[in-house]
C-alpha cells in the first residue's frame, strides 16, 4: 500500500507541464519583439494589440500555475513527512532561492539598464509568494476569495502613486517610476491564490478530480512539457540570448542599448 501511494505522488501531470512551456514560450515571443523595439531594430508597439496579449496572457497563465503547482508540491511533500512536522521551512528555503535569483536580475539590469531596473519583476514576486501562500496550500476556499479580494483592491490601486519607493513591492509607485519588468503583489498574489484554490480543487489529494485525454506521449506535449519543466533555466537565460543572437546577426550594435 506504501508503495502504491508513493508512486502516485511521484507522477507528474503532463497538462500542468505543458501549460506551463506554452507561457514560456509565449514569453520568449514577446520579449523577442519587445528587444526589437528597445534596441531600434523594429518600430513596435508592444503595449497593445496582439502582442499584448501575448505578453499578458503569458504572465498570467505562469502565475497562476505558481499558485497550482504549489499545491501539488505540497500533496507530495505532505505524503512523505512524519506526522504533521510543519513544511514551512521548506517553502521560505524555495522562495527565498527564487528570490535570490531575483536580486541577480535587479544587479544586472541595474548596471546595464538603470533607466529600466528590475526592483520587483516576477522572479521577485514568484519568491515572495511562495511564502506568502504556504497558509493557504490546505485550502479550496480561502484563498479563492482572498485572491479575489486581492485582485479587486489591484484593480483600484493600478493607477496609485506615492512620493516615496518603499511599497514597490506591494504596488504603490512613485511618480516617474519605470521598469522593464514590475510584477507587485498587488494585484498578481491574487492570481496565484486562485492558482492555489484551482489546485486544490482540480488535484485534490494529488489526484485529478476530472477526466482528460491522456496526451502524455504526443510529441508536442512532450516538448513543451520539457520546457515547462525547465522554466526557470528558460527564464534566466533566453534574453541574453536573444540580444546575443540579435548582435551576432548584425541587426543592432552592443554599444546601442537605448533603455
Amino acid at each position: 500500500m506504501g508503495q502504491t501511494i508513493d508512486k502516485t505522488f511521484q507522477t507528474r501531470f503532463w497538462e500542468v507541464d505543458f501549460f506551463r512551456g506554452v507561457a514560456i514560450v509565449l514569453m520568449v515571443i514577446y520579449h523577442l519583439f519587445y528587444d526589437l523595439r528597445s534596441l531600434g531594430i523594429y518600430e513596435l508597439d508592444v503595449n497593445s494589440g496582439i502582442l499584448l496579449i501575448i505578453g499578458r496572457s503569458a504572465s498570467m497563465t505562469f502565475i497562476f500555475l505558481v499558485g497550482l503547482s504549489l499545491t501539488l508540491s505540497y500533496s507530495r511533500a505532505r505524503s512523505r513527512a512524519s506526522g504533521n512536522r510543519s513544511l514551512f521551512p521548506k517553502y521560505v528555503r524555495r522562495g527565498a532561492a527564487i528570490f535570490s535569483w531575483g536580486l541577480v536580475i535587479t544587479f544586472v539590469t541595474g548596471t546595464l539598464l538603470p533607466r529600466g531596473t528590475i526592483f520587483f519583476g516576477i522572479l521577485h514576486l514568484i519568491g515572495v509568494s511562495i511564502i506568502l501562500a504556504y497558509p493557504f496550500l490546505k485550502f479550496q476556499m480561502k484563498p479563492l476569495f482572498v485572491g479575489l479580494a486581492i485582485l479587486f483592491i489591484g484593480f483600484f490601486a493600478e493607477g496609485a502613486y506615492v512620493d516615496f519607493p518603499w511599497l514597490l513591492w506591494l504596488g504603490l509607485r512613485p511618480y516617474g517610476f519605470y521598469s522593464i519588468d514590475y510584477v507587485p503583489l498587488i494585484p498578481w498574489f491574487g492570481l496565484v491564490l486562485l492558482g492555489v484554490s484551482a489546485g486544490n480543487i482540480l488535484y485534490r489529494g494529488y489526484r485529478r478530480q476530472f477526466r482528460i485525454r491522456d496526451l502524455e506521449n504526443n510529441y508536442l506535449v512532450r516538448l513543451f512539457g520539457l520546457l515547462g519543466r525547465n522554466s526557470l533555466f528558460i527564464y534566466l537565460v533566453h534574453q541574453p540570448l536573444i540580444i546575443g543572437f540579435l548582435i551576432l546577426g548584425g541587426f543592432t550594435n552592443i554599444d546601442f542599448m537605448p533603455f
